[in-house]
């Protein structure tokens, strides 16, 4: 299960006992609850003369390998604190059907998860599933110095910052938030190159039960897990506790390197087991150049398909090993075959990476750059071969979109997208269009904070209001009319279906 975001609750301390506050929060006081024993005059005791032996035990001094720890786990918090936010969420979303009564309710929800601050100027990734129908998304940056009851309330006195959405990618659960800070934001550094190892200590930040800030300690429990056996996507897993709210925190190493963005939890309660799973830092910042540069992810592919080696595979096929990858298919005509890859090749490595898994090798496929060739070892029969194979770039419907455009895409900076008219070639590429006209969302643009419209590439705006819109002329008219703080309604057609999207103008 994905660690689930938790709603916003207000945080409140009950009155204490005064000598159990004392207790709790300075613990190096101790008070009792005993009666002394009456004294006579001059401060003696009325029953005995005799001067009583002390039972105060002095506190014994930590060896010096403890000190060290402390300071250095201290050090790293204070550094690694700073570069974590809370994100707060604003949508609908279904009420539970405690009564059983099928009838469909749709409620307004809030939610917190986190997300890292990953460039000064104020982008922030984050989990898709934390932002993922969002209406309204905010950003609290955590305080430089964080007083108790700021601890224990949900989010304090926190800068609270809007955020836009500039992307996501569903099937890695990761998203691109963008605020505008007033000056630049701390960072925490993607550990891209370091090496993550079985038993290392690791610590998960995050606003767990929306508690921010709130650091916990494990290790790594396993450096590639894949949990789902149909999924090839590799984990970190980690038995650092991790709670709903954490979801889109970083997983850091003793030197404050991000080496994972924590996403789910294995749980039957629902809450920590030690069974936590963090995306790599690898992948983390391949989807993060390319949701900061595009608005979606480009996937690399060879067209060839590999497939796991079992025994009986092995075994019917007489094959040398009965683990590993097999290729199982080579389009023709692709890359792959230009290469020389031919079916029932065993990949030994990819990129001078050793390959013993299907998801091992699908990891360094989608990591590869686009620009340059794959580097494939393989066994032939018995016969090692090393092939160097052309990488074709998987287009996203919204670059052939683009692709097909006969104009430059226009800037509409009202609605902060990239737009434009509807025209035969693009009316060839999205079938079933409700109407022949309109205009085409070919992409939002980066570096506008606009209204948050929900407007998404590949969607066709029909009317502003009650304004119809067939031309971006139609579009630029219709907006001219509005000032700021107007209620908007933008009637889109989205994969086949028509729907209002409402904001308010700014």
């Amino acid at each position: 299960m994905r660690i689930p975001t938790v709603p916003i609750r207000a945080f409140s301390l009950a009155v204490l006992p005064i000598s159990l506050a004392i207790g709790l929060f300075f613990p190096g006081v101790v008070t009792s609850h005993a009666q002394a024993p009456d004294s006579g005059p001059q401060g003696k005791s009325a029953t005995s003369s005799k001067p009583e032996k002390s039972t105060t035990i002095s506190p014994m001094e930590p060896p010096p390998v403890l000190l060290q720890l402390n300071s250095a786990l201290e050090t790293l918090v204070a550094k690694v604190s700073p570069g974590v936010v809370q994100v707060l969420v604003t949508g609908y979303g279904p009420l539970e059907d405690k009564d059983q009564s099928n009838t469909a309710l749709v409620v307004r929800q809030h939610a917190i998860g986190s997300g890292v601050i990953v460039d000064p100027d104020g982008y922030i990734m984050t989990n898709a599933h934390v932002v993922e129908g969002a209406q309204r998304i905010r950003v609290a940056l955590p305080e430089p110095s964080i007083s108790l009851p700021r601890q224990i309330g949900a989010v304090g006195r926190s800068q609270i910052l809007e955020a836009k959405l500039l992307g996501l990618d569903r099937d890695i659960d990761l998203a691109l938030l963008k605020v505008t800070p007033k000056a630049p934001l701390p960072t925490l550094p993607l550990g891209t190159g370091r090496t993550v190892q079985q038993g290392q200590l690791v610590f998960a930040v995050g606003s767990p039960q929306g508690l921010q800030s709130t650091v916990t300690m494990g290790i790594v429990s396993s450096v590639a897990r894949q949990p789902q056996p149909d999924k090839p996507m590799v984990y970190i897993q980690t038995d650092a506790p991790i709670n709903p709210g954490n979801s889109g925190g970083p997983l850091v190493d003793m030197e404050g390197y991000v080496v994972g963005i924590n996403t789910f939890i294995l749980s039957e309660a629902g809450g920590s087991e030690g069974l936590g799973f963090a995306i790599p830092a690898r992948v983390v910042d391949f989807v993060y150049q390319n949701l900061r540069k595009y608005g979606h992810v480009h996937r690399s592919v060879i067209q060839a398909k590999g497939q796991t080696i079992t025994p009986s595979l092995a075994a019917a096929l007489g094959l040398a090993q009965d683990w590993g990858v097999i290729i199982a298919d080579v389009l023709p005509g692709g890359p792959a075959e230009a290469a020389g890859l031919q079916i029932q090749d065993i990949v030994l490595a990819a990129d001078d990476r050793r390959v013993e898994t299907l998801p091992v090798y699908t990891a360094i496929l989608y990591l590869h750059p686009a620009d340059k060739p794959l580097k494939l070892e393989v066994l032939r029969g018995t016969e090692k071969k090393t092939l160097y194979v052309p990488v074709f770039e998987q287009k996203h419907h919204t670059d052939q979109v683009t692709d097909l455009a006969d104009a430059d895409p226009v800037l509409v900076p009202q609605l902060a997208i990239l737009a434009v008219d509807m025209n035969d070639k693009i009316r060839s590429l999205v079938p079933d269009l409700r109407s022949s006209s309109g205009v085409i969302v070919v992409a939002r643009a980066v570096d506008l904070l606009g209204p948050e419209t929900g407007l998404n590439a590949g969607d066709i705006i029909r009317s502003v209001n009650h304004s119809s819109v067939d031309s971006l002329d139609n579009l630029r008219a219709a907006l001219k009319q509005l000032k700021a703080g107007d209620a908007v309604a933008v009637q889109i057609e989205r994969q086949g279906h028509l729907q209002y999207l409402s904001f308010e103008f700014e």
